[in-house]
């Protein structure tokens, strides 16, 4: 029996439950030229419901998310074939030191608690991080590929 495709309209409560078991992602952000760029990314949700990202101040994600803070994300689940999410938001970009407890959350809604916070804090600094946030602004539903419901 082949797969069928799924489209799921979930509310927020629901899309951030979705969201927080999931870390891999396709960001994508604008070029001075108007035409994409695409970043594969680490990806988290902060307490303010915000997607989250790691990243230095020099690669062309910041750049162009400081230029035009309009933002695509795909968050895709471990699995291939497993679900996705669409997601378009508003993004700012926090450098250090303004950057550091960000970082720190960020750290946490993905990989839990460190072991050493303050030796976290102090590579944060002596590698020079940048974050992310996105502001959600609105969502697809969240989809699986597969056949088309009418082929079935």
């Amino acid at each position: 029996m082949p797969k069928i495709a799924t489209a799921d309209v979930v509310d927020r409560t629901q899309l951030l439950d979705f969201l927080r078991t999931r870390h891999h992602g396709i960001l994508i952000t604008s070029r001075k030229d108007g035409s994409p760029q695409v970043s594969p990314v680490a990806c988290g949700v902060d307490a303010q419901g915000r997607i989250v990202i790691s990243t230095y101040p020099s690669r062309a994600k910041v750049i162009n998310a400081r230029r035009t803070p309009q933002v695509t994300m795909c968050v895709l689940s471990d699995d291939w074939d497993g679900p996705y999410v669409q997601v378009d938001g508003t993004a700012e970009v926090l450098d250090l030191p303004d950057a550091l407890e960000p970082l720190v959350e960020y750290f946490r809604c993905i990989a839990g608690e460190h072991p050493d916070w303050d030796e976290y804090r102090e590579a944060m600094r002596r590698q020079g991080k940048s974050l992310i946030r996105i502001t959600i602004d609105r969502w697809g539903p969240i989809a699986t590929g597969g056949f088309p419901p009418s082929l079935s």
